[in-house]
């Protein structure tokens, strides 16, 4: 098997010193995610050296590692490990002939990235490679483009940001053939004037695009028109994709299917495709487009990509659905805990709506980062609430008061401090036929309500004790 990176690759990349040779089949800056073969770079950040570490990757199955400071087992020497993990992102990037896709966008990023990625590695499985979870910051993409093989067809890797200036450098890193915006909406409103701000950040992906690159973005979006000049400056090709009539990659017709996806009639610059969207709600239709404008922009197999989208599966924080056994029937768990912000939380009420059943419950924690627009924005999201006609909801965080605020009197509420409370009150709440969303910023840990509900209902139905 063609290793990954060998002692020398890697020395000549980095511009460091091996101590001995090796070669790895990964790259992990985490001693608890390092598997055997891996290269383990030891980085000195604010909390935590990486190098004390060093034996913990190596008892764990490390093949090397790249330090800053000698070590026992087999390494690289350099001056800075940050520096040398760019530096290597950067020369699996030039190796390789991948085509290759940069996603970002304020909503819709991994999802895109995920639904890309299988619709790409569906036509030819094991040539498409993409940045794992959420890793789009300035430590996780150059670490997920040199985790790239060396003989990958497709590369599709998210970016993200919430300064001026972020995506920028990371573009110049990826330097993508492929340049999508997802949406726009005011996430870290709390760093910027306004959201033309946030749209020109996010306008910064297209600077890293590779000579005759392709930029895609939404025409739905009030900022189109702005994307769309920004995006002249850099890209040879502009595409834009949305329910409107002018744009390049369109949804003729969109009917949700019985088993709560989307059956889609497209319409592409080369081709015009029928196919169903397996993961609900109406942002999957626009993501789904966006994966369908890229795949034809690499030359991807547009019927393998459709195929892949009808399978794609829920991820986790990001719309797993989930059967909770309640009493000897079922309520629907959806999990969508790993980030919100206004458009995202409304999209996922209009979601929620359009489920069957006996009650509608919204878990929703407050959304982070959105500066002094935060009460207007946490008590806007009134209105989707009552109109996905929710009967209960729990509002966890003190930001979501003014929420709790605007519903009193048409909904049912509990609003309480912390995920804790969320956790204690859900267990109890759960009755058969609902159907629960649970959504919000990461921080609020949301994620432990869903792990806690449904190892508990998972036990009933095992008939322990919850």
């Amino acid at each position: 098997m063609t290793p990954l990176w060998t002692s020398d690759e890697i020395a000549a990349a980095v511009g460091g010193k091996a101590s001995a040779a090796f070669a790895v089949s990964g790259v992990a800056f985490d001693s608890r995610e390092v598997g055997p073969g891996d290269l383990f770079v030891a980085m000195k950040g604010e909390a935590a050296d990486g190098h004390a570490y060093v034996d913990t990757a190596f008892a764990a199955g490390a093949a090397g590692a790249i330090v800053s400071t000698p070590v026992a087992g087999p390494h690289v020497l350099v001056e800075d490990s940050f520096a040398a993990l760019r530096a290597l992102g950067k020369a699996a990037r030039a190796r390789g002939s991948a085509q290759i896709v940069g996603v970002t966008g304020s909503v819709g990023k991994t999802g895109t990235k995920e639904a890309l990625f299988h619709a790409l590695d569906r036509a030819g499985p094991g040539g498409a490679h993409r940045s794992v979870k959420s890793y789009n910051n300035h430590v996780g993409v150059p670490l997920s483009l040199a985790r790239m093989p060396r003989d990958s067809a497709f590369g599709v890797f998210e970016m993200g940001m919430n300064h001026a200036g972020e995506l920028a450098d990371l573009t110049r890193l990826v330097r993508p053939n492929v340049a999508i915006i997802t949406a726009i909406a005011p996430a870290h409103i709390e760093f910027f004037d306004s959201e033309e701000g946030i749209a020109d950040a996010k306008a910064e992906i297209f600077e890293g695009l590779e000579p005759g690159g392709t930029a895609i973005i939404p025409y739905d979006s009030p900022h189109a028109t702005r994307l769309y000049n920004k995006a002249e400056r850099h890209a040879a090709r502009i595409w834009t994709f949305g329910t409107g009539k002018g744009a390049d990659v369109r949804a003729i017709e969109a009917v949700p299917s019985e088993s709560g996806g989307t059956l889609v009639t497209a319409t592409l610059p080369g081709a015009d495709i029928c196919f169903t969207i397996g993961a609900p709600g109406d942002h999957w239709v626009g993501n789904a487009l966006a994966v369908l404008a890229a795949v034809e922009a690499v030359g991807g197999d547009l019927a393998a990509a459709g195929l892949a989208l009808a399978e794609l599966p829920g991820l986790p924080g990001r719309g797993a659905r989930t059967i909770l056994h309640v009493d000897g029937r079922q309520a629907l768990l959806i999990d969508e805990s790993y980030n919100a912000n206004p458009l995202s939380m409304a999209a996922t009420l209009r979601s929620l709506s359009r489920e069957k059943a006996v009650r509608r419950v919204a878990v929703l924690g407050a959304m982070k980062e959105l500066g002094t627009r935060s009460a207007d924005l946490h008590a806007g999201l009134g209105d989707p609430i009552e109109a996905a006609r929710v009967d209960y909801a729990i509002l966890v965080g003190p930001d979501m008061a003014p929420l709790a605020e605007r519903l009193a009197g048409s909904v049912s509420v509990a609003h309480v401090a912390d995920a804790d409370g969320a956790r204690a009150l859900l267990r109890d709440a759960v009755q058969p036929g609902d159907a629960i969303l649970v959504k919000g910023s990461n921080s609020i840990g949301l994620s432990r309500v869903v792990a806690a509900v449904t190892a508990a209902y998972a036990a009933k139905a095992d008939g322990e004790q919850a």
